[in-house]
């Protein structure tokens, strides 16, 4: 694909990239005892050929911490950790953002530090298993949230992109999608709060909106980013009637930011057609799209001609092909990711997969 828009520059007020390619968040669950590390550092550099590496979700606070060995950033300690990591890509001159994700009621009480709590909007459990270090158990119904508690925690979001600004990343982007706390807060179904904070469209976006203008506030609007997942039911999401509303609310609210970008996952096969690249077209910043574009470049090199404000992440691909932007350059071949190994913790199947000049 040379001399394609995919693979040329990106030029925009608030972000400027090498290419249109995005590496999309993806946990790979090699944060032990929930620090960055040094294996994690190579990972990233060698992806550092994508237009803009976006971190796997990594926890604000004790109580966001819901998976085992993912990644956090309240302490002095996991700041250390995640320099190596920033300083490794942009030795490679990349770009990097922090996702910074609370999982609210999708974790276990078993895999939070000691003083964590599981918590969401609504004291409603999610159907499922999580695994823990005592195997898999069933979501825990979470506690209900108090005023004091929302107040809190976005502080820590604050704090989380405060401490990502101190390690050396580029921005933030905050994980407003697939069933975690953000998402929770917008969803009717996981959030029936009787306060400012749900029932209305205006009251269940009210935590997000409120978060997102404290974290532009303090880092910088050009490095504040948000992803969302309309129509999502991952995680135990529900459909509700409002849905469509709710988003172009949003996006309005959203517009008044001038954020570095919007981050949208199209996973779900109920969205209405034509939905997201609506919302997109609403939304005055950069947008990313997300859903299956490694596997489509035909279709993603028609995103970014539709819009110049238009990018594309790509996830799965990325796993077993450091060098995928070379390989897109190339027409090459993908290397298949071992799926064994996917969330395991050590380096097989996680740094070890062959560029192209050692492939045969």
């Amino acid at each position: 694909m040379k001399n394609s828009k995919l693979l040329s520059a990106f030029n925009s007020q608030n972000l400027n990239l090498k290419n249109h390619v995005v590496m999309a968040p993806m946990t790979r669950s090699r944060a032990i005892n929930n620090l960055p590390n040094n294996i994690m550092a190579t990972y990233y550099s060698q992806r550092a050929t994508a237009g803009l590496i976006i971190t796997e979700a990594t926890s604000p606070s004790k109580n966001g911490l819901g998976y085992i060995n993912i990644p956090a950033i309240y302490s002095k300690e996991q700041i250390t950790g995640w320099k190596k990591t920033t300083q490794a890509v942009h030795n490679n001159n990349g770009k990097i953002f922090l996702q910074i994700m609370h999982t609210g009621r999708i974790g276990h009480q078993l895999n939070l530090p000691k003083g964590g709590e599981v918590m969401a909007p609504s004291a409603i459990q999610a159907a499922g298993e999580v695994l823990t270090s005592e195997g898999l158990k069933p979501f825990p119904i979470p506690l209900e949230m108090t005023t004091t508690d929302i107040k809190q925690t976005q502080k820590e979001f604050v704090e989380a992109a405060k401490n990502a600004i101190e390690a050396g990343f580029d921005g933030i982007e905050i994980h407003a999608a697939n069933g975690y706390l953000a998402d929770q807060f917008l969803n009717k179904g996981t959030n029936q709060r009787t306060d400012n904070y749900g029932g209305s469209v205006e009251n269940r976006t009210r935590f997000l909106i409120e978060l997102t203008k404290e974290i532009a506030k303090e880092i910088g609007n050009n490095k504040t980013a948000i992803r969302i997942s309309p129509y999502g039911v991952f995680n135990d999401m529900a459909l509700y009637k409002e849905i469509s509303e709710t988003y172009y609310y949003l996006i309005e609210k959203l517009n008044t930011l001038d954020l570095a970008y919007l981050h949208m996952v199209s996973l779900s096969e109920d969205i209405p057609e034509g939905f997201l690249e609506d919302l997109g077209k609403e939304f005055s910043g950069n947008v990313i799209f997300n859903g299956g574009f490694g596997f489509d470049l035909e279709r993603a090199e028609k995103v970014v001609f539709e819009n110049d404000k238009n990018l594309v992440s790509i996830g799965f691909p990325f796993i077993a092909n450091p060098d995928l932007v070379e390989r897109i350059e190339r027409g090459a071949d993908y290397n298949e990711p071992n799926q064994d190994t996917l969330y395991t913790f050590g380096k097989e199947g996680y740094i070890d997969y062959p560029i192209l000049e050692t492939t045969k």
